[in-house]
């Protein structure tokens, strides 16, 4: 049961991450300055390989931007993201095409949240198990404490009673010997 319920969260904790990496990534690459709805898209994105197909949500937007604004800190900008991304290299040549520059970008991101999704996976599941299985041992610790208290008290009152039983018996005894000493008092007086 912890181990499951542990990977479960794991996972789920693991894909959180790998979004917000992949959201990190594409900030360094310059994206949100195109697309400024990046991170909440990310967000809502079921898992974070997703990212892979954003290829044409990305240039797209890039290009509009780019097109439309000719301030040379913008252009600067939009050059800088052809670089990082591969479009260009640093001497502003032709490296490889956008659409398959982009993807392999892309790509590398999607890696990258793997790599990070799958570390948070392993320390959440194995946090989360490890949770369980001490409050599951907690319960399982109290119920027999519970139970080894109420042995301990039976055992307890038992030897009280045997105790007592002895007690009553020595007494018991001891008033039937000092009577038979009277009774042999008795009869050694009436003999004489």
């Amino acid at each position: 049961y912890a181990a499951s319920k542990g990977a479960a969260q794991g996972l789920a904790a693991g894909i959180q991450a790998g979004k917000g990496v992949a959201i990190k990534s594409l900030e360094k690459l310059g994206v949100k300055y195109f697309w400024t709805g990046m991170s909440s898209e990310i967000l809502k994105m079921n898992h974070y390989k997703e990212v892979a197909n954003l290829t044409d949500v990305i240039y797209t937007a890039k290009l509009k931007v780019c097109d439309e604004l000719t301030y040379d800190n913008f252009v600067n900008m939009c050059e800088q993201f052809d670089i990082k991304i591969g479009v260009y290299t640093e001497e502003v040549k032709n490296a490889l095409l956008p659409k398959y520059a982009v993807p392999n970008a892309l790509n590398r991101i999607v890696s990258e949240a793997e790599t990070t999704a799958k570390e948070v996976f392993e320390a959440e599941s194995t946090r989360i198990a490890a949770e369980i299985t001490e409050q599951q041992t907690a319960v399982i610790n109290a119920t027999y404490s519970s139970w080894q208290i109420a042995i301990t008290a039976s055992v307890i009152a038992i030897v009280v009673i045997v105790l007592i039983m002895v007690i009553i018996y020595l007494i018991l005894r001891y008033r039937r010997k000092k009577k038979m000493k009277k009774k042999l008092q008795y009869i050694k007086l009436l003999e004489e």
